[in-house]
């Protein structure tokens, strides 16, 4: 029996990247994937995520999201429940960043990158929520929400200060859920990865950042998208049944260094 079978999953940002790799590992075990982005083609190129998991005989739509927007995380709760039924599992992974530090971040920097990492993760997972109240649990579970932070929540991101500040937010948020909505059967919890070689532009494949994580890291090479995939696989399936308020380190090691 596949892990997933007949749940069906909202992946924010699933369209390159950590994201893709979730979507495409839950629908390989049997999810309805719903593929919340901005846009549709990968950074990496090469078929959209919906179109590989259609042509590997899965369940897949995109639905066009900017999770900075109340509305339009309402409306994307709403289709996915009339389309599937239900929402079983809500991974927030979408994220923005702007590589500057305190003293370089502009007002209107900071608005965006707090709009989406912190307050679009709130109305995500308010919305997932306030939906996952209203259905009868399975296995004693009634939903699961999984939101992707980084270990740059808990120490800090070189010259990156508003992505390293919304990422500390989301490990706090991760708690909180779990906590107010144990009782209620709602499981949450959050993945901080480590560095995780993916088509991202900019300084996030600058040699020089890419030495400084190699040096960083224990294990012998870094992340690939497909490692934080299967904790989150883990985090969603009924393997995870004890499990809540966690932030789960796929990083190589880097925090206990």
């Amino acid at each position: 029996m596949a892990l997933l079978a007949n749940k069906t999953a909202i992946v924010t940002g699933a369209s390159s990247g950590i994201g893709r790799a979730i979507a495409l590992k839950f629908a390989a075990e049997g999810a309805n994937i719903v593929v919340a982005d901005t846009v549709e083609q990968p950074i990496e190129g090469g078929q959209s995520t919906v179109e590989l998991i259609r042509s590997a005989g899965g369940n897949a739509v995109h639905m066009k999201t900017d999770i900075s927007d109340w509305n339009a995380v309402d409306a994307l709760v709403g289709a996915t429940v009339g389309r599937f039924g239900r929402l079983d599992v809500m991974v927030n992974n979408a994220a923005i960043y702007t590589s500057t530090n305190l003293i370089e971040t502009t007002p209107e920097q900071w608005n965006r990158v707090i709009g989406v990492n912190l307050t679009g993760f709130f109305y995500c997972n308010k919305c997932a929520v306030t939906q996952m109240l209203t259905q009868a649990p399975i296995n004693d579970v009634r939903g699961r929400i999984i939101n992707i932070s980084s270990q740059h929540g808990m120490v800090a991101c070189p010259g990156d200060f508003p992505y390293s500040v919304s990422k500390g937010g989301i490990v706090q948020m991760t708690r909180q859920i779990a906590v107010d909505h144990a009782d209620d059967l709602i499981v949450c919890n959050a993945i901080a990865p480590g560095k995780i070689i993916t088509g991202k532009p900019g300084v996030a494949n600058d040699p020089d950042a890419l030495d400084y994580s190699r040096r960083r890291t224990p294990w012998p090479r870094l992340g690939q998208p497909n490692d934080v995939a299967g904790a989150a696989l883990f985090l969603a399936s009924d393997m995870a049944s004890y499990v809540t308020g966690i932030n789960l380190m796929v990083d190589g090691g880097w925090m206990a260094g």
